[in-house]
Protein backbone atom coordinates (compact mmCIF):
# COMPACT_ATOMS: atom_id res chain seq x y z
CA UNK A 1 0.00 0.00 0.00
CA UNK A 2 1.02 3.59 -0.70
CA UNK A 3 -0.19 7.11 0.07
CA UNK A 4 0.24 8.86 -3.28
CA UNK A 5 2.82 11.21 -1.77
CA UNK A 6 5.87 11.11 -4.03
CA UNK A 7 9.20 10.63 -2.26
CA UNK A 8 11.56 11.12 -5.20
CA UNK A 9 11.69 11.53 -8.96
CA UNK A 10 13.76 8.99 -10.86
CA UNK A 11 14.24 8.39 -14.56
CA UNK A 12 13.99 5.42 -16.89
CA UNK A 13 17.61 4.40 -17.52
CA UNK A 14 16.94 1.36 -19.72
CA UNK A 15 14.38 -1.17 -20.89
CA UNK A 16 15.53 -4.71 -21.65
CA UNK A 17 13.41 -7.59 -23.02
CA UNK A 18 13.43 -10.56 -20.64
CA UNK A 19 11.72 -13.80 -21.69
CA UNK A 20 8.67 -12.17 -23.18
CA UNK A 21 8.33 -9.23 -20.82
CA UNK A 22 10.71 -6.43 -19.75
CA UNK A 23 13.16 -5.41 -17.08
CA UNK A 24 13.34 -1.69 -16.36
CA UNK A 25 16.25 0.06 -14.70
CA UNK A 26 15.30 3.17 -12.76
CA UNK A 27 18.01 5.74 -12.08
CA UNK A 28 17.82 7.68 -8.83
CA UNK A 29 18.69 11.36 -8.80
CA UNK A 30 19.14 11.16 -5.02
CA UNK A 31 18.95 8.30 -2.50
CA UNK A 32 15.49 7.35 -1.25
CA UNK A 33 14.79 8.25 2.36
CA UNK A 34 14.74 5.65 5.10
CA UNK A 35 16.29 2.20 5.14
CA UNK A 36 18.33 1.07 2.13
CA UNK A 37 16.41 -0.65 -0.65
CA UNK A 38 15.92 -4.39 -0.22
CA UNK A 39 15.34 -7.18 -2.71
CA UNK A 40 11.65 -7.98 -2.98
CA UNK A 41 10.35 -4.70 -1.61
CA UNK A 42 7.47 -2.93 -3.32
CA UNK A 43 7.88 0.50 -4.86
CA UNK A 44 5.36 2.56 -6.79
CA UNK A 45 6.78 3.73 -10.12
CA UNK A 46 4.50 6.45 -11.51
CA UNK A 47 1.64 4.76 -9.71
CA UNK A 48 2.48 1.15 -10.65
CA UNK A 49 3.37 -1.20 -7.80
CA UNK A 50 6.53 -3.09 -8.80
CA UNK A 51 9.01 -5.38 -7.02
CA UNK A 52 12.70 -4.51 -6.67
CA UNK A 53 14.73 -7.38 -8.20
CA UNK A 54 18.17 -5.70 -8.16
CA UNK A 55 19.62 -2.44 -6.86
CA UNK A 56 22.80 -0.47 -6.27
CA UNK A 57 23.70 3.04 -5.15
CA UNK A 58 22.59 4.57 -8.45
CA UNK A 59 19.21 2.92 -8.93
CA UNK A 60 17.17 -0.27 -9.01
CA UNK A 61 15.61 -2.76 -11.43
CA UNK A 62 12.09 -4.14 -11.73
CA UNK A 63 10.50 -6.80 -13.90
CA UNK A 64 7.32 -5.71 -15.69
CA UNK A 65 4.85 -8.18 -17.18
CA UNK A 66 3.25 -7.74 -20.60
CA UNK A 67 -0.07 -7.18 -18.84
CA UNK A 68 1.35 -4.22 -16.93
CA UNK A 69 3.16 -2.86 -19.98
CA UNK A 70 -0.06 -2.93 -21.99
CA UNK A 71 -2.35 -1.44 -19.32
CA UNK A 72 -0.11 1.40 -18.09
CA UNK A 73 2.13 4.06 -19.58
CA UNK A 74 5.31 2.10 -18.72
CA UNK A 75 5.40 0.22 -22.03
CA UNK A 76 5.61 3.38 -24.11
CA UNK A 77 8.00 5.52 -22.06
CA UNK A 78 11.26 6.61 -23.69
CA UNK A 79 14.60 6.27 -21.93
CA UNK A 80 15.10 9.38 -19.82
CA UNK A 81 11.41 9.77 -18.93
CA UNK A 82 10.90 11.01 -15.39
CA UNK A 83 9.11 8.74 -12.93
CA UNK A 84 7.41 9.41 -9.61
CA UNK A 85 8.66 7.06 -6.89
CA UNK A 86 7.16 6.07 -3.55
CA UNK A 87 8.16 3.26 -1.21
CA UNK A 88 5.48 1.13 0.45
CA UNK A 89 3.80 2.26 3.67
CA UNK A 90 5.21 1.42 7.08
CA UNK A 91 2.91 1.07 10.13
CA UNK A 92 4.30 4.40 11.38
CA UNK A 93 3.77 6.31 8.11
CA UNK A 94 1.54 9.38 8.20
CA UNK A 95 -1.33 8.89 5.78
CA UNK A 96 -1.21 12.34 4.22
CA UNK A 97 -2.65 11.40 0.83
CA UNK A 98 -5.10 8.49 0.51
CA UNK A 99 -4.75 4.71 0.41
CA UNK A 100 -3.30 3.69 -2.96
CA UNK A 101 -2.69 0.09 -4.02
CA UNK A 102 -0.46 0.72 -7.04
CA UNK A 103 -2.86 -1.28 -9.24
CA UNK A 104 -3.55 1.02 -12.18
CA UNK A 105 -7.17 1.03 -13.37
CA UNK A 106 -6.55 2.70 -16.72
CA UNK A 107 -4.66 5.34 -18.67
CA UNK A 108 -5.98 8.87 -19.08
CA UNK A 109 -4.78 11.73 -21.29
CA UNK A 110 -3.74 15.19 -20.12
CA UNK A 111 -6.01 17.42 -22.21
CA UNK A 112 -5.06 20.81 -20.83
CA UNK A 113 -2.96 22.48 -18.16
CA UNK A 114 -3.81 26.09 -17.44
CA UNK A 115 -2.42 28.60 -14.92
CA UNK A 116 -4.70 29.12 -11.92
CA UNK A 117 -3.05 31.67 -9.66
CA UNK A 118 0.31 30.13 -8.71
CA UNK A 119 -1.13 26.67 -9.31
CA UNK A 120 -2.15 24.78 -12.45
CA UNK A 121 -5.57 23.43 -13.32
CA UNK A 122 -5.42 20.19 -15.27
CA UNK A 123 -8.14 18.47 -17.23
CA UNK A 124 -7.62 14.74 -17.76
CA UNK A 125 -9.70 12.62 -20.14
CA UNK A 126 -10.37 9.19 -18.64
CA UNK A 127 -11.89 5.90 -19.83
CA UNK A 128 -15.66 6.11 -19.36
CA UNK A 129 -15.90 2.93 -17.19
CA UNK A 130 -13.64 4.58 -14.59
CA UNK A 131 -15.52 7.84 -14.38
CA UNK A 132 -18.32 6.38 -12.27
CA UNK A 133 -15.74 6.15 -9.47
CA UNK A 134 -14.57 9.77 -9.83
CA UNK A 135 -16.44 12.41 -7.82
CA UNK A 136 -15.85 16.07 -7.04
CA UNK A 137 -13.85 16.46 -3.81
CA UNK A 138 -12.95 12.76 -3.91
CA UNK A 139 -9.43 11.39 -4.31
CA UNK A 140 -7.70 10.01 -7.40
CA UNK A 141 -4.14 8.83 -8.00
CA UNK A 142 -2.52 10.23 -11.17
CA UNK A 143 0.92 8.85 -12.06
CA UNK A 144 1.38 7.91 -8.42
CA UNK A 145 0.29 11.28 -7.02
CA UNK A 146 -2.71 11.61 -4.70
CA UNK A 147 -4.89 14.47 -5.94
CA UNK A 148 -8.30 15.93 -5.09
CA UNK A 149 -10.88 15.99 -7.88
CA UNK A 150 -12.21 19.51 -8.46
CA UNK A 151 -14.84 18.57 -11.04
CA UNK A 152 -15.90 15.50 -13.01
CA UNK A 153 -18.17 14.87 -15.98
CA UNK A 154 -18.92 12.13 -18.53
CA UNK A 155 -15.56 12.52 -20.30
CA UNK A 156 -12.97 13.35 -17.67
CA UNK A 157 -12.10 15.29 -14.54
CA UNK A 158 -10.16 18.31 -13.30
CA UNK A 159 -7.53 18.61 -10.59
CA UNK A 160 -5.53 21.52 -9.21
CA UNK A 161 -1.77 21.22 -8.69
CA UNK A 162 -0.04 23.50 -6.21
CA UNK A 163 3.52 24.70 -6.93
CA UNK A 164 5.05 22.24 -4.42
CA UNK A 165 3.47 19.25 -6.19
CA UNK A 166 4.65 20.44 -9.59
CA UNK A 167 8.22 21.06 -8.37
CA UNK A 168 8.63 17.75 -6.53
CA UNK A 169 7.14 15.32 -9.05
CA UNK A 170 7.51 14.43 -12.71
CA UNK A 171 4.66 16.87 -13.34
CA UNK A 172 7.21 19.65 -13.80
CA UNK A 173 7.69 18.24 -17.32
CA UNK A 174 4.07 17.33 -18.07
CA UNK A 175 2.83 18.05 -21.59
CA UNK A 176 -0.60 18.20 -23.15
CA UNK A 177 -1.52 14.90 -24.79
CA UNK A 178 0.63 12.64 -22.61
CA UNK A 179 -0.77 9.47 -21.05
CA UNK A 180 -1.20 9.25 -17.29
CA UNK A 181 -1.71 6.21 -15.05
CA UNK A 182 -4.98 6.43 -13.11
CA UNK A 183 -6.06 4.60 -9.98
CA UNK A 184 -9.51 5.41 -8.64
CA UNK A 185 -10.33 5.64 -4.95
CA UNK A 186 -10.71 2.16 -3.42
CA UNK A 187 -13.58 3.36 -1.21
CA UNK A 188 -15.68 4.03 -4.31
CA UNK A 189 -15.08 0.50 -5.57
CA UNK A 190 -16.05 -1.06 -2.23
CA UNK A 191 -19.17 1.12 -2.02
CA UNK A 192 -20.26 -0.06 -5.46
CA UNK A 193 -19.64 -3.70 -4.54
CA UNK A 194 -21.60 -3.41 -1.31
CA UNK A 195 -24.49 -1.70 -3.10
CA UNK A 196 -24.65 -4.53 -5.63
CA UNK A 197 -25.52 -6.95 -2.77
CA UNK A 198 -28.17 -4.72 -1.21
CA UNK A 199 -31.50 -6.55 -0.60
Amino acid sequence: MFTGLVEAVGSLASTAPRGGDSRLRIALGAPLAGEPLALGESIAVSGVCLTVVAFDALGFEVDVSNETLSLTTLGALPVGAQLNLERALLPTTRLGGHLVSGHVDGVGTLQSLLPDGRSQRWRIAAPRPLLRYVAAKGSICVDGVSLTVNAADHAGFEVNLIPHTIRHTSFANARQGQGMNLEVDQLARYAERLASFAP
